[in-house]
């Protein structure tokens, strides 16, 4: 027998529902019910960053985050960031500075540098690898994501 939930949350600063199996990971409900998918499973196990989501401000693996445990909680995707069919300033610094190749790490490099922003407004190159180090990009473009952080601290 499988159990069922039914969640409301904040997404992307709308109010949502949604009903989510007890083994289902926020990444699979926000695909599915949001046709949401700036954050991408890659790894399934919270080892690289594609997945990442901001829950309550603070980076999480959407991969292994229970749906269960965003109900009640402020949630905010890639898709989120763009206001008005505005980039976010951090999306644009990643434009400016070209900080991405493939674009499969890109949405969550660019959630990560906002949670990190939010604690370090001037980050320090070593804050700066330290917060993304958890994010692994397959083209090798980091010398151009510290750029794309330097230039969004600018810009935020």
């Amino acid at each position: 027998m499988t159990h069922q939930r039914t969640l409301s949350f904040t997404l992307n600063g709308r109010p949502v529902t949604a009903t989510a199996r007890t083994h289902e990971t926020i990444l699979e409900v926000l695909q599915r019910d949001f046709g949401l998918f700036g954050a991408r499973e890659s790894c399934g196990q919270g080892l690289c960053g594609c997945c990442t989501l901001l829950v309550n401000g603070t980076a999480v693996s959407g991969c292994l985050y229970l749906a269960a445990f965003a109900d009640g909680a402020e949630l905010v995707t890639v898709e989120g960031l763009a206001r008005g069919g505005t980039q976010h300033p951090i999306q644009c610094a990643f434009v400016e500075k070209s900080g991405f190749q493939c674009g499969f790490c890109t949405p969550g490099m660019i959630l990560m540098t906002k949670e990190l922003l939010g604690r370090h407004p001037r980050p320090t190159d070593e804050q700066i690898r330290h917060y993304l180090s958890g994010n692994l990009c397959r083209c090798a473009t980091y010398p151009d994501i510290i750029e794309s952080v330097r230039r969004a601290a600018e810009l935020v």
